[in-house]
């Protein structure tokens, strides 16, 4: 049986470009290369190209996703799509890749732009009962009153870009004298921001992956930061958090954040692997976003908890790659 290529996206047009390079390398490292040959392509721009170990880069064909070398052409049989952020997390390469008919890892065009709008994603799952904090979405140049904010939602409050990811740009603000600059920084991120209350309890990540053959819904993360919350460089700063796999909570709301992962996952209509992540408080699951390419590095969550698991990435991978194709 011939080896199927491919393609590893990796780079973006955000700020988790670097993140994304990590989790490419790590997925190049641990694909079945028994079954795969895979190739590293960098997104930048309209700079699409092969990235290859002692070999000059090769410029993508952006007609038909292929490239020419040693006088042959080389296509694709599947993207691995790692692009966190744009193009890649919100739909714009999806769009692309089901323009072409080449088949890609990670959620359909429609649910990546849904999903990487943290706003319409909490309104589109209101009606299933699931728990969030209050807030407000704001768009550039609307007039904000930060006043009646820090009435409504109370101190401290979060501050967020509205379509970002690995919390860039986000400040929990501690005092209303510093909402605005927060505010500032959120918008420079984007151009819609979300204000929200502070829910205080544990934070939970779980990660999952339902195929029509299997459901893989991973153990639960316990996400414990060194900082004032799970912020970029808690995220990837070593010994800046701890995280904790499985997490330290009963048996019984640990079935609960997984049948709610799962029906979540349902509900927007994700494919591939992704990772919701919650606050545990109360005793209520409140959701705080769905990452739809979730980081893969070595330092991320979700391989830590496939290996929790007792499952290999590699075979993991398999098993989205093959989704992916089977079902274009």
């Amino acid at each position: 049986m011939s080896k199927k290529n491919i393609a590893i996206l990796a780079g973006g047009d955000s700020s988790e470009a670097v993140i994304s390079f990590k989790s490419a390398q790590q997925l190049a490292d641990v694909i079945d290369r028994s079954l795969y040959n895979p190739y590293t392509i960098f997104i930048k721009g309209a700079e699409w190209t092969v990235k290859q170990d002692g070999v000059q880069d090769i410029s993508i064909d952006k007609n038909d996703f292929s490239f020419q070398q040693n006088g042959q052409k080389v296509t694709f049989d599947c993207a691995l799509m790692v692009i966190h952020g744009t193009p890649g997390e919100n739909g714009i390469l999806p769009a692309y890749f089901d323009l072409i008919r080449l088949p890609y890892t990670g959620c359909r065009t429609f649910t990546s732009a849904l999903t990487f709008d943290k706003y319409a994603t909490k309104k589109y799952l209101e009606d299933e009962g699931v728990d969030m904090a209050r807030g407000y979405m704001f768009r550039k140049g609307q007039q904000i009153d930060t006043q009646a904010l820090v009435e409504e939602l109370g101190l401290p409050m979060f501050v967020k870009p509205n379509a970002s990811g690995s919390s860039f740009g986000v400040t929990k603000v501690k005092g209303a004298d510093q909402l605005q600059a927060a505010i500032d920084t959120a918008f420079t991120e984007g151009d819609s921001i979300l204000i929200e209350e502070c829910i205080t309890g544990i934070e939970l990540g779980n990660g999952l992956i339902k195929t029509p053959s299997k459901a893989l819904v991973f153990p639960v993360t316990e996400i414990v930061p060194k900082k004032e919350f799970f912020d970029y460089e808690a995220k990837y700063t070593s010994g800046m958090s701890e995280e904790i796999t499985p997490a330290r909570i009963s048996e019984e709301v640990t079935e609960r954040v997984q049948e709610l992962s799962s029906h979540i996952y349902d509900v927007l209509g994700c494919r591939g692997i992704v990772r919701v992540d919650y606050i545990y408080s109360n005793d209520k699951l409140y959701f705080i976003e769905i990452n739809t390419i979730p980081g893969m590095s070595p330092a991320s969550i979700v391989p830590k908890q496939v290996e929790a698991m007792g499952l290999q990435l590699r075979d993991v991978l398999t098993l989205e790659i093959e989704d992916a194709i089977a079902r274009f």
